[in-house]
């Protein structure tokens, strides 16, 4: 629920929830996916423990057109996941932290979805203990702070997110039937196209990394 912490009203069993197995779902612009992300559960499950989290903020990197996107210059080693099958995870580096992105349209295309912030559901103690922080505010706003949370390195970067196994997206079967106010923004931290209405978040939900300032999905595109 926007605005406060939340979880779902009875107990679920994190491995059983179905993941998004549909790669059509994924291989679409990537504006719109990371719109329908918000929502989502991403889920990460090893031998100790499950931790989940309910996606409320993402910023799209488009293929065409957008200098900001890792893509913009071509296939390299480092971003190679970016131009492989929609679905995937692309991990990279900043800083000596790791952010989470999910790989859009089609193959070649070098588009994608960077996961920002979520609201921490299960396993709260676990990523606690990843973060060495007890304050749960700070345990997975940000990109960097949900991927050390969740124990996502540079390991899981070409990931089969749709495979359902140690790192996969899943509906909320306990999501509101009346979805939070979304609203879109520039993105935060990127050095060129600040113009670029192509951050999501959750309008008022305090799991949100950055600013809430924006507009509603709805109105037409222009500098924020």
């Amino acid at each position: 629920m926007a605005g406060k912490a939340s979880a779902p009203q009875k107990p679920l069993d994190w491995e059983r929830l179905r993941p998004l197995r549909r790669r059509t779902w994924f291989a679409r612009p990537p504006e719109q996916v990371a719109q329908e992300l918000l929502g989502m559960l991403l889920i990460r499950a090893d031998s100790n423990s499950i931790c989940a989290g309910r996606i409320v903020e993402t910023e799209a990197y488009l293929a065409a057109n957008d200098p900001a996107c890792h893509a913009a210059r071509g296939p390299t080693r480092k971003n190679a996941s970016m131009f492989g099958p929609a679905g995937h995870a692309y991990v990279y580096a900043i800083h000596s932290r790791w952010c989470m992105n999910v790989v859009t349209e089609r193959e070649g295309s070098g588009s994608a979805v960077l996961i920002r912030a979520i609201e921490p559901l299960a396993g709260i103690e676990r990523m606690t203990a990843r973060r060495g922080m007890s304050d749960p505010m700070l345990l997975t706003r940000g990109p960097a702070r949900l991927c050390e949370a969740l124990g996502i390195d540079r390991a899981f970067d070409g990931w089969d997110l749709t495979r359902g196994e140690t790192l996969w997206l899943a509906r909320d079967p306990g999501r509101a039937k009346q979805p939070a106010a979304v609203l879109r923004s520039t993105r935060i931290g990127v050095t060129s196209a600040h113009d670029l209405l192509l951050r999501y978040f959750y309008d008022a939900n305090h799991f949100v990394s950055g600013h809430r300032r924006g507009l509603p999905v709805s109105t037409p595109a222009k500098e924020a």
